[in-house]
């Protein structure tokens, strides 16, 4: 991610800017109201944005810190005005897990010095310290900026301060890839269907859309149906490791497509010729999916219904491809750990 979408991602508003699940950035800004002797005589201000990227399958995250935009006006004394910046980890999970980092920051430049300057830091956790049973690691971390008014004078306003607080997540999950696994930032993001004329997924996208905006309408019958995986608030989340659910979710569909298209529901009646397999959303491989129990019940919170065969893989590779991508890991049925959410267009 460069500086200029850096820049217009996070606007004048947003805190923090998300392109992927391997390129962000965040930013703040900072303004001096100098006085002398208790009295104003001028101002300085000045940006600093970080950018956070991964490489593919790499365990290293780069921080890129741009200070921009440094204006002044009125009697200052910026030559002498010190600007500092660090990034404050603030917790990791497991706590005994260890980051290591290289590069350099400022750690007392002068305002003036700094104008368009860059800095950049590498982090990394090795692999082996996580939980199992995927290693997985978490951080918190926050670039903090300290600023300091040079002898005799003072100023209201910006002393310092902090950004947006960043959130990876280092993992060694072999079904996603082979090796020593890899990092993301560990955010919510969105997987995309269509149900365009021509799409190859077209029937498994309407059927998402179908449950998630009139989930009433769908297989099996429930009125008070609330399909999740439609946002980032009520999103899916990943079931890999218990295949035992995964394939009780699976049944629980056929059961109810059976029960609702009869045993010859792979047939479609308009065209003999067309075969048909039953989909499911939320999907098998989730832990919202059809099998999900609410105190001891089956939920029926889902959508089954018989589509063609061709459409139902094509959905089933997005979704595979997607998983990939992203690196999707088994949340192990906790919110936090990792999420997405369906788009249909």
């Amino acid at each position: 991610m460069r500086l200029k979408e850096c820049k217009d991602g996070l606007g004048t508003k947003n805190k923090l800017y998300v392109k992927s699940r391997f390129a962000v950035c965040t930013g703040a800004s900072f303004i001096q109201y100098w006085r002398k002797k208790g009295k104003p005589v001028g101002e300085s201000a000045f940006n600093m944005r970080v950018v956070g990227t991964i490489a593919k399958g790499s365990r290293d995250i780069k921080l890129k810190y741009f200070f921009t935009e440094f204006d002044k006006a009125g009697k200052t004394s910026t030559g002498g005005l010190l600007i500092s910046a660090r990034t404050a980890i603030k917790q990791t999970w497991p706590a005994s897990a260890k980051t290591k980092q290289s590069g350099t920051l400022p750690g007392g430049r002068s305002f003036d010095s700094l104008k368009n300057q860059s800095f950049t830091q590498t982090f990394t956790v090795a692999k082996g310290q996580g939980s199992k049973p995927d290693d997985l690691v978490f951080a918190a971390w926050q670039p903090t900026v300290k600023i300091m008014p040079p002898p005799g004078y003072d100023f209201k306003g910006d002393q310092g301060g902090t950004t947006f607080i960043f959130a990876p997540r280092w993992d060694a999950a072999q079904y996603v890839t082979k090796g020593g696994g890899a990092a993301v930032f560990n955010n919510v993001v969105p997987m995309y269907y269509s149900t365009k004329a021509g799409a190859p997924e077209r029937a498994a996208a309407q059927h998402v859309k179908d449950a998630l905006t009139n989930p009433a309408k769908t297989k099996p019958d429930n009125a008070r149906k609330k399909v999740p995986g439609g946002s980032v608030q009520d999103p899916l989340h990943r079931l890999f490791h218990n295949k035992k659910q995964r394939d009780a979710n699976r049944s629980r569909a056929i059961a109810t497509c059976v029960k609702y298209w009869g045993k010859d529901y792979t047939k479609d009646p308009r065209n003999p010729t067309v075969k048909r397999e039953c989909d499911e959303y939320p999907f098998a491989s989730t832990y919202e999916g059809a099998a999900k129990k609410v105190g001891g019940k089956y939920a029926d919170n889902f959508s089954a219904r018989p589509i063609r065969d061709s459409e139902n893989r094509a959905g089933g590779l997005l979704l595979s491809g997607f998983m990939t991508k992203n690196r999707i890991i088994d949340s192990q049925g906790a919110k936090d750990y990792d999420a997405y959410y369906v788009v249909v267009r």
